[in-house]
């Protein structure tokens, strides 16, 4: 059984159930008379009597691959939403797919600026397109130039070595770089849901061979 959802301190007659069990802090897992304090995952398989195998970590190399095969799967879907379409918006969102198309070239971009620039602030996420990038073909034609900006950069010596400033805290190059390409990732599925809301089908999709390893949210709209 797992307990977890109530404050221990103020219900003390719970505090008392548990410590007789032997569980001294929670969250905890008991399997018959073990019991495993926090979330280890593994600990927990052990203690269930599973082996734990923890997710492949993608390498850099690995992740400018993926983040290539993304963009270009983006600058395909982005072309298919019709131009009428393009001020669509998932519900709650204010942002538009072509906002959102936009938005993944730009958060990819983002990693060479932060490398080059020292650090990644939050006023880079809420840019727009230009006002001449009217169109589909106009965002992938952007995605274009970011690709193949990205593809000189990705060919230095040490592209991924050391740390980076963000807004949100210092990370590890390899770090930033995962989670720049799961973003990207997680936005291209965005833009899958626009074009099955349109009854478009997608051209030549991302398979889940392509997405094996990025540690992305479940859910599209998370």
């Amino acid at each position: 059984m797992a307990f977890e959802g109530f404050d221990v301190e103020a219900q003390p007659e719970r505090k008392a159930d548990l410590e007789h069990v032997g569980v001294k802090r929670v969250p905890a897992t008991i399997v018959g008379d073990r019991v495993v304090h926090g979330w280890n995952p593994t600990a927990l398989a052990e203690l269930v009597g599973v082996r734990h195998q923890a997710p492949k970590k993608l390498g850099p190399t690995e992740l400018a691959e993926r983040m290539d095969i993304i963009l270009a799967a983006t600058q395909r879907a982005i072309r298919q939403i019709p131009r009428e379409h393009l001020g669509m918006k998932y519900p709650g969102r204010d942002r538009t797919v072509h906002q959102l198309g936009f938005h993944l070239f730009r958060v990819a971009a983002s990693f060479v600026d932060t490398r080059e620039q020292g650090h990644l602030t939050a006023d880079w996420f809420e840019e727009n397109p230009p006002a001449e990038m009217v169109d589909g073909a106009a965002v992938a034609r952007y995605g274009g130039a970011v690709r193949t900006r990205l593809a000189a950069y990705f060919g230095r010596p040490a592209w991924c070595d050391g740390a980076v400033s963000t807004y949100y805290g210092p990370q590890s190059a390899p770090d930033f770089m995962e989670r720049t390409t799961w973003h990207t990732a997680q936005h291209l599925r965005q833009i899958y849901w626009f074009l099955d809301q349109m009854g478009v089908e997608a051209e030549a999709p991302l398979t889940d061979a392509d997405l094996e390893g990025l540690p992305f949210p479940k859910e599209v709209w998370s």
